[in-house]
Parts: structure tokens; sequence; C-alpha cells
């Protein structure tokens, strides 16, 4: 099984070494990350609003 990560920045969370959100690209990542959120419409979604989430996409609650 692939071990995900999340972006300390962002808290995206993917496969690879890079964060998979495009607006950040940061590389680094943690595999200590508690929590999920998918978020599809995080233009009407009040919580991407409430967690500044401004792109689709998997994301961490907790991360540290």
């Amino acid at each position: 099984m692939v071990k995900e990560l999340a972006c300390r920045k962002c808290k995206c969370i993917g496969t690879s070494k890079i964060c998979p959100n495009p607006a950040c690209r940061s590389s680094d990542l943690t595999s200590d990350w508690d929590g999920i959120v998918v978020v599809a419409n995080p233009e009407e979604s009040k919580i991407a609003k409430t967690l500044k989430i401004t792109g689709k996409g998997k994301y961490a609650l907790k991360v540290t």
C-alpha cells in the first residue's frame, strides 16, 4: 500500500514527493497527519471556506 503524505503548507494529500496542489507544489510533506476532508466544489463549500481551501482535492484536517 502506498503511503499518503500531507503538505505542511496547504494540507493537500497525495502520494508523490511534491504537493499535488498546483497552486502550492511544495516539497515539505509529512506522513504525520490526521483526518480527511474531500472538497469537490470549493466555491460553494462552507467547510472549504472555513478551512481556507481554494482548490478541489483531498486535504488533511491536522498536519504535524
